[in-house]
């Protein structure tokens, strides 16, 4: 039996095949965790169910719900949340993990349809699902694991919608451990580096970008998004680290040095 056996987890952006997402759904799938998992794309969520509940024996609530700038959107969250009570009773762990950004175009050239792309799809997703799932995991005494990035750390260039939604919910995260600690409920944040569909593309595009990319990691790879990131996420989510709360904790093969 996993330590996730009959226990319920959220994970958003969980569909897609070779992405964070999927990584952190298989890895909470071998632990016996039923899963909802959220995305844009319906065929690749129901890819992603089929496959996961072929594999694992678990059972799998697949929903199209995608965060924007529409009045929609919150009604959309909670329709997940609901439906998630409806099939498996209960909510253990909550994942923000999905995030859509205007990457590449440097901050004076950016539109408020690129900075509303960021803010949206990561920072009101993450707060919506946080309060909506916070009553279900106050009952369950659970965790949420939300996502940030190096990009928000450090500044990347190029980047600064998706930096600002991301630091955006690093402070969403830590006022959450601060209020719903009476409750057992802890709140952390990872920052991930992992080999994605998205960076094999990079990769292929831009082999020489690629490589320079390659070198700037002490460990000399990228990560692997089931065993590297999935696996730590369920130690996030697991009795053993329940005292942590707060944190930012950075998956990054050592490029994550600060203070």
């Amino acid at each position: 039996m996993g330590i996730f056996e009959g226990k319920t987890a959220i994970i958003t952006g969980g569909g897609k095949a070779k992405s964070i997402g999927y990584g952190i759904a298989t890895a909470y799938a071998r632990e016996g965790a039923d899963l909802v998992l959220t995305g844009r794309s319906e065929q690749k969520l129901l890819d992603a169910r089929e496959e996961l509940e072929r594999l694992y024996g678990i059972r799998v609530l697949a929903m199209q719900a995608d965060v924007t700038p529409d009045d929609e959107s919150e009604e959309r969250v909670r329709a997940v949340v609901k439906k998630t009570i409806e099939t498996f009773g209960r909510i253990d762990v909550l994942i923000n993990n999905a995030q859509a950004s205007a990457s590449g175009i440097p901050l004076s050239m950016q539109t408020r349809d690129h900075f509303d792309l960021g803010i949206y799809s990561g920072l009101y997703a993450t707060f919506y699902y946080m309060r909506e799932c916070y009553p279900y995991l106050k009952e369950t005494q659970g965790s949420v694991i939300n996502f940030a990035s190096g990009a928000g750390l450090f500044g990347n260039a190029g980047q600064c919608s998706y930096a600002a939604a991301k630091e955006g919910i690093r402070g969403l995260s830590r006022v959450a451990a601060t209020e719903w600690g009476k409750d057992n409920i802890n709140v952390n944040v990872v920052c991930p580096l992992a080999m994605t569909s998205q960076l094999e593309n990079f990769k292929a595009s831009y082999p020489e970008a690629y490589e320079k990319n390659l070198r700037a990691v002490p460990m000399g790879r990228f990560g692997d998004p089931e065993k590297d990131i999935g696996r730590v996420c369920v130690q996030l989510g697991s009795p053993d680290f329940k005292y942590m709360s707060g944190e930012t904790i950075t998956l990054e093969g050592g490029m994550g040095l600060r203070p």
